[in-house]
């Protein structure tokens, strides 16, 4: 398993390369854009534990992207390692202030980089803001956005849990149990950008729950988008037979094999239409609901 995803913001590509090569040596997988707006995007799409962001790009400046990136309810949450030329005070401040978490200068030593990089991806999942399997906000900041609920209109709160998911981890082992995490992530992110709004909040509490901020309008079509493509898709996380019976044998309560189906995704939905008190009555309803469909 990857220690974590990594982008590099770099324009450079002898530097960027370099940096790709080594830090995919070192067990991360990384993601390069060339350019401010092909961050953007690639933020979104793969949702890095960590950006390494060059200041001098060629359509915008990194202060800029990091500044776009942090104003995104999607990629707020992200560390950011500015990776510059510029050595001025004003300059690290300016950084600082858009919210970067550090900040190194060319030419740097990729030793101190590597230990950068890893300080800042181990802090932000100490302080429980990331999930490491997802990189998907986790904890305090899901509740962070549970209580900007409490004084808006308009939204609705989705609860997803994998049914069958520890038979699947039992048969299959834990591997397979992380890449299904990590599907469903991308599956998750990829069916509320077609769905949903770019303000659109998506978290990992933690194991198989996932949770859903929308507005109302859209949460319908996300939930029936959901369920309907993870049916199909996690198929492919199952052997040729499994697949073909619709059936694991796995381990029961008796302690003897049984008939266990494949994993399905469960989805709760609660609205602002209820009128709630704490964030607590509105985890409550959304679990009470997914239990309701299967979850």
């Amino acid at each position: 398993m990857a220690k974590g995803r990594i982008l590099i913001v770099e324009d450079d590509f002898d530097i960027s390369n370099m940096l790709r090569i080594y830090f995919n040596g070192q067990g991360y997988d990384v993601n390069v854009a060339p350019r401010g707006g092909d961050a953007m995007t690639l933020a979104r799409q793969h949702l890095p534990h960590l950006i390494v962001l060059d200041i001098m790009l060629p359509d915008m400046d990194g202060y800029a992207v990091c500044r776009q990136l942090r104003q995104t309810t999607r990629t707020s949450h992200i560390p950011i390692i500015f990776l510059t030329q510029k050595d001025e005070r004003s300059d690290r401040i300016a950084g600082l202030e858009l919210g970067a978490d550090d900040y190194i200068t060319k030419p740097f030593d990729i030793e101190e980089l590597k230990l950068r990089v890893q300080n800042a991806i181990t802090r932000s999942q100490l302080q429980n803001l990331s999930d490491p399997q997802s990189g998907l906000p986790s904890g305090r900041l899901i509740e962070d956005e549970l209580r900007k609920l409490m004084r808006t209109s308009g939204w609705a709160f989705m609860d997803c849990k994998l049914s069958y998911f520890d038979p699947f981890k039992e048969v299959y082992g834990f591997v397979a149990g992380g890449e299904v995490l990590r599907f469903t992530a991308l599956l998750i992110r990829e069916v509320v950008d077609e769905a949903g709004a770019p303000t659109d909040f998506i978290g990992h509490p933690g194991g198989e729950n996932f949770v859903i901020i929308a507005t109302e309008a859209n949460a319908a079509a996300i939930r029936n988008r959901l369920k309907t493509r993870f049916a199909e898709e996690i198929k492919t996380h199952y052997s040729f037979i499994d697949r073909e019976r619709g059936y694991i044998m796995a381990r029961g309560d008796n302690n003897a094999d049984q008939q266990t189906p494949l994993m399905t995704l469960a989805v709760g939905i609660v609205s602002s239409t209820h009128e709630f008190s704490d964030i607590r009555e509105i985890t409550e309803l959304a679990a009470e609901a997914r239990r309701d469909d299967g979850g």
